[in-house]
């Protein structure tokens, strides 16, 4: 059996090992890849693609998974090897399904569609990206279609990010945080408007991502391990256990776009690299879903970054990089303005009350688009019509509607955005257990510490990698399953508190 189990191993490693070739070409086309190596690029995803579902459902791993199967259900069921057999075993059923040749059409297409989204959207010029669109759709279907037991065509896609959700799952969510969230935006919208003009300066460049990188470190994001560099769409990307890199971007006339990309990637980050050491180059050693990704993203950009212990700490040292912008600027007044309230047109500059309906939108643009009762080519005016509805307001053109965005242009259609609420949900979850274990964090923060928090998502969180499923995470974390409770309470304290209602 440890022969077995030793040629698994060696089997996976290579898999990684080719995933993370991969993540480094990504990276490059993303970050300093000059315009004439797009094409390049595109042929070496697609042949790595290709190569990778190839060994992923190489038969003679199925077989290895069938012989170890019965050692790993021997086994404590959180043990590494039992974890491992099983996860791989998981991957291995689904990988079988999609043939290496289509995967490479994706990964070339992909690529190319990425190259003309970064051109097309400065220009606000939709007609360039449709066909690629449409094409995505396409693929989308067909991606779809390997799995014809699913009880709905998006269900496939939606589980390619979060394990174990479905359509009808998320719609009863969806519908239920709606209740939620509706009375409380309009108690909020009935309270006097907060000044956010604090906000909307000159903030120079290189300052703001100098303030941004300090944050971080006091986080725990070692710049030994990862670094920081300038992109279209932020994101966070994996190379190995050491080696995690974040992106962000910058605009000079308002503070909070680079900073709350900033503390966003560098959340992922963390989850990262904190996975135990052990299950570096194997399948357990990313995340485990996007929505527990994306609570460890939204839970150090949100509960800690815009929280007020936290600018306790930081808002001397912020007027003191700043002067001249926040010199006249109380403490109380800074904090009231990131956490204003008020409906945007961008998702990623969406308060944390209305956060959840841009996601909601796009997931049910989605589910119309898979369900043929939406043509690509309607897609900008359904959206407007969808934004004009649901927050009252219509972007003038489709840089800020349907192509802000690059989810749609570099990955499939379906389960794109559905991570974000969840991981809004989690986030809070996770963090009120931490606040149970530990009283002590919140005056913590106010000390620009941090390693509290850290640790502790590191041994209930991050360790673990992909051992277990997100419902499984959260019952072992806190002994309940996935609610919405925690985090309709977290924000009630908080808007209730900074509006007074």
């Amino acid at each position: 059996m440890e022969n077995k189990l030793k040629a698994l191993k060696s089997m996976l490693h290579e898999i990684n090992d080719l995933q993370a070739a991969a993540n480094v070409i990504y990276w490059d086309q993303t970050t300093y890849m000059p315009p004439g190596g797009a094409t390049a690029h595109g042929h070496q995803l697609a042949t790595l693609g290709r190569i990778i579902q190839k060994k992923m459902r190489d038969p003679k791993l199925g077989k290895l998974l069938e012989e170890l199967e019965p050692y790993g259900q021997s086994l404590p069921f959180e043990s590494e090897d039992a974890s491992l057999i099983r996860v791989a075993w998981r991957d291995h059923e689904k990988a079988r399904r999609v043939p290496p040749d289509f995967q490479a059409q994706v990964k070339a297409h992909q690529s190319e569609s990425y190259q003309v989204w970064a051109q097309a959207r400065p220009k606000n010029n939709f007609a360039a990206v449709q066909p690629f669109l449409e094409k995505t759709l396409d693929f989308s279907h067909q991606y779809a279609g390997y799995f014809p037991e699913a009880a709905h065509v998006a269900d496939p896609l939606i589980e390619r990010a979060d394990y174990g959700m479905t359509v009808d799952a998320l719609r009863l969510l969806f519908s239920d945080l709606r209740d939620q969230l509706i009375p409380l935006v309009q108690k909020i919208g009935a309270q006097q408007e907060i000044d956010n003009g604090p906000l909307h300066q000159f903030f120079p460049e290189q300052e703001q991502l100098d303030f941004g990188q300090k944050v971080i470190e006091r986080y725990g994001f070692d710049f030994k391990r990862g670094r920081q560099d300038k992109t279209l769409h932020p994101y966070m990307i994996r190379f190995s256990g050491n080696d995690v890199r974040i992106t962000t971007r910058v605009d000079e006339n308002r503070f909070d776009d680079a900073l709350f990309g900033t503390l966003h990637e560098a959340g992922h980050a963390l989850y990262e690299l904190g996975i135990d050491p052990s299950l570096d180059r194997t399948l357990l050693a990313k995340g485990t879903s996007s929505g527990v990704h994306e609570s460890q993203s939204r839970l150090w950009e949100n509960q800690v970054g815009r929280s007020r212990p936290f600018w306790n700490h930081f808002y001397p040292q912020l007027q003191s990089a700043f002067p001249k912008q926040l010199g006249k600027t109380t403490e109380d007044e800074f904090y009231r303005a990131l956490n204003k309230v008020i409906p945007s047109l961008i998702r990623v500059d969406a308060d944390e009350i209305t956060y959840n309906l841009h996601v909601m939108i796009r997931f049910e643009l989605e589910i119309d688009l898979l369900e043929g009762k939406l043509a690509v080519s309607d897609l900008p005016e359904a959206w407007h019509a969808r934004y004009e509805s649901d927050l009252g307001l219509k972007a003038v053109d489709d840089r800020d509607g349907v192509m802000q965005d690059v989810h749609w242009y570099d990955g499939f259609i379906g389960g794109q955005f559905q991570g974000y609420t969840l991981g809004n949900i989690m986030s809070a979850l996770f963090f009120e257990q931490a606040l149970k274990d530990h009283p002590e964090i919140p005056s913590e923060i106010t000390q620009g510490r941090f390693s509290t928090l850290c640790d502790w998502l590191g041994q209930h969180v991050y360790r673990h990698g992909r051992k277990f499923t997100a419902d499984e995470l959260v019952q072992r974390v806190t002994g309940n399953p996935l609610t919405i409770d925690p985090y309709i309470r977290y924000l009630r304290k908080k808007y209730g508190e900074i509006y007074d209602i």
